[in-house]
């Protein structure tokens, strides 16, 4: 990692679990970190903790002082309504935005998004270059989100993610165990390990700071598309569950995600699928 001016310079606008996992990399790196967060938390492991809400932009005054090289903004929503994707992924990132206007070293800024902004079903695999056709409140949002970046003179891209599990997301583990209340539907599902998303957060912000070409947009996903049945299956099988007796139903619903642009990269992996993933949970 290099830059002609020192140590580069990252804020990460959301450092909750995917925030925390990019900065604990960039301070390997030797990357000065700053975490906003709305409430500051007590052990930050090197990482200068700042409090901030998006939704109030009076309390971001002061993360223009930092004239950070590289902006990651990963906020998550705290409610699955309409009203609350509006204020934290536009209206928030519109807030960052106009407290960073001016700032002198801002070279790119990262906005964690997700692959719901791909609407349409189908078996066919989607790419950045299909166009994104959100079908709900919250594909709308963010590609609303996404389009704010257009307006900047620095670099910018957007990390579309898929279903990103890991440490402390138990969701399938326990639907798995649970197989009276599998989904009726056998949709096509796509995810990405916490730690996969944010290694490859950090290995573009190298490409930026050493001023190799990044692309405004990218898939985020692991290497195998997967109907929701077969992973629910292997995990329940694996944590000693019967499911012999459980229906084969054809794929059905859901979409199928193309990860070509983010390994034409040259980035690898650690879990290109959901078995090295889960497995790794299990152990």
């Amino acid at each position: 990692m290099s830059i002609t001016s020192a140590v580069p310079r990252v804020l990460i606008v959301g450092y909750g679990d995917l925030g925390q996992a990019i900065g604990q990399e960039l301070l390997t790196d030797g990357a000065q970190v700053w975490g906003l967060r709305r409430s500051v938390c007590s052990h930050s492991d090197g990482v200068t903790m700042l409090a901030g809400d998006v939704t109030k932009p009076s309390s971001l005054a002061g993360i223009r002082a930092i004239d950070p090289h590289i902006v990651v903004y990963c906020v998550a929503a705290i409610e699955q309504s309409d009203a609350d994707y509006r204020v934290r992924y536009v209206e928030g990132l519109r807030h960052v935005l106009a407290a960073l206007a001016g700032a002198l070293s801002l070279q790119h800024v990262f906005f964690v998004s997700s692959s719901r902004v791909f609407g349409q079903p189908g078996n066919a695999l989607l790419s950045e270059s299909d166009p994104a056709m959100p079908a709900d409140f919250g594909g709308r949002r963010l590609l609303e989100a996404e389009l704010l970046l257009n307006s900047l003179s620095c670099g910018h891209t957007a990390l579309r993610l898929s279903g990103i599990y890991g440490p402390g997301r138990s969701r399938m583990l326990a639907l798995a165990a649970q197989t009276a209340q599998w989904p009726v539907q056998n949709a096509w599902s796509n995810r990405i390990h916490r730690d996969d998303a944010a290694a490859f957060c950090v290995f573009l912000i190298h490409r930026v700071l050493d001023e190799l070409p990044v692309d405004d947009c990218y898939i985020v996903t692991d290497s195998y598309p997967v109907p929701q049945y077969e992973v629910l299956r292997w995990l329940a099988a694996r944590l000693g569950h019967d499911v012999g007796g459980l229906p084969s139903l054809s794929p059905g619903g859901g979409k199928r995600l193309s990860n070509a642009r983010m390994l034409a990269t040259g980035f690898r992996l650690r879990y290109p699928d959901y078995r090295a993933g889960y497995a790794a949970l299990l152990e």
